[in-house]
């Protein structure tokens, strides 16, 4: 009797990626280790309905993820959003997804605490943890209290382990993460500045930001 495939483990972490950096994917790889996923998917917005436009274009944006996790398996770049004619809903992405997986594959969204704190704006927001468990990333010098519409959400639904989260779908725990002083605001400001930003980005960014003369003050 034929076994069934066994069940996948698969993350997604979104963003605009305006550009790519070091903390984004240094983040993925401590998900990758401490929850033994199979993959984890880097999703680039296309026209994220919470942030404004980003500076450069889309496929720009892909191309720099693409060459920043080249060689980096198990991390990988999911362009569905980027196909899309319309704004980067996370709900449609998580069902577009559930479509592709097997019914017990599990499915792990990982989340800054910010974006976790905005969760009650996001479009049909209630209805995430049917497809997906969430991580959120937390800092140690994270202290904000999450706001009253995730309280009750959090009491039902947290597990203390994120490894212990069972099931493909469902729940909520929380990942300590290495402080990474680093934001994808900072790096355009230096670059507006002319300044070097060797180092915050893998040298496959730097090399493409540094050929397409990107984010300069001029741009």
């Amino acid at each position: 009797m034929t076994q069934p495939p066994a069940a996948r483990r698969i993350g997604i972490l979104g963003g605009t990626f305006d550009p790519v950096h070091i903390g984004h994917l240094r983040s993925a790889l401590e998900v990758v280790e401490l929850m033994q996923l199979d993959e984890l998917r880097l999703l680039p917005n296309a026209r994220p309905p919470h942030r404004e436009t980003p500076q450069v274009t889309a496929q720009q944006r892909l191309a720099m993820v693409c060459g920043a996790v080249e060689g980096a398996a198990p991390l990988r770049v999911d362009a569905r959003e980027l196909a899309r004619d319309k704004p980067s809903y996370t709900i449609d992405t998580l069902e577009s997804l559930r479509a592709e997986l097997g019914a017990d594959d599990q499915l792990f969204m990982v989340l800054g605490w910010d974006a976790f704190c905005g969760l009650p704006s996001w479009h049909r927001w209630e209805e995430l943890l049917q497809h997906c468990h969430i991580l959120v990333l937390q800092r140690p010098d994270a202290d904000v209290e999450p706001p009253f519409e995730l309280r009750n959400l959090l009491a039902a639904r947290s597990e203390s382990d994120p490894t212990a989260m069972s099931g493909p779908a469902g729940n909520i725990s929380f990942v300590w993460q290495t402080p990474l002083a680093v934001s994808a605001t900072q790096i355009r400001q230096l670059l507006a500045s002319g300044k070097s930003v060797r180092f915050l980005v893998p040298d496959a960014v730097l090399a493409y930001i540094e050929a397409h003369d990107l984010y300069r003050a001029s741009n």
